[in-house]
């Protein structure tokens, strides 16, 4: 038998009848899906020191079970000691399974261990996406706290096919995101 991720199989069996009943879609074609997750983190401190990117690229690396790449600074910028194509940060894209279980280790193990967590913002950009900052990427269980130079947070990104909001606020709780109580 072929392994599907658990919240593939939530997806297809519990959410999208849940969001058909709550919205009136007609068919199962017009319910949001989530298509990708984006994490990216930026290392201001890299324009000091490069080891710091290569650390953190390592470390997305990790979290995200793919291989993360450096993101370049666009312009030079004198004040900031920044030049052009500079490494300044770090991103990977997850698409599939490799999403589903990254999402089903963010929501079981990764966001119950921060401190004093009383649920992740409710704020969308307007068009159907999520972003969400963590402070400190030490939540996640595949980073090993000894080895860990400086702590730094990351960006995690939920890219929905949903037209509004609500729409993926209704998609990302079916799915478990724990929010904050309006």
């Amino acid at each position: 038998m072929e392994y599907t991720p658990a919240l593939k199989n939530k997806y297809k069996e519990e959410i999208i009848p849940a969001l058909m009943k709550d919205f009136g879609y007609k068919t199962v074609m017009q319910v949001p899906k989530l298509e990708k997750i984006v994490l990216n983190q930026g290392v201001g401190a890299a324009v000091a020191d490069k080891k710091l990117v290569d650390l953190a690229q390592e470390e997305l690396t990790l979290v995200s079970g793919q291989q993360a790449v450096q993101t370049l600074s666009k312009k030079d910028i004198s004040n900031f000691k920044l030049r052009k194509k500079m490494p300044i940060g770090t991103r990977v894209t997850l698409r599939r399974d490799r999403m589903f279980e990254f999402l089903e280790r963010l929501i079981n193990v990764a966001l119950p261990r921060i401190r004093d967590f009383k649920g992740v913002n409710t704020k969308m950009d307007g068009r159907g996406n999520f972003t969400m900052g963590i402070t400190e990427q030490i939540i996640f269980p595949e980073i090993d706290i000894d080895k860990i130079n400086k702590i730094m947070g990351l960006e995690i990104t939920f890219v929905t096919s949903a037209n509004t909001d609500e729409e993926c606020l209704a998609l990302l709780k079916e799915y478990g995101i724990p929010f904050k109580k309006q």
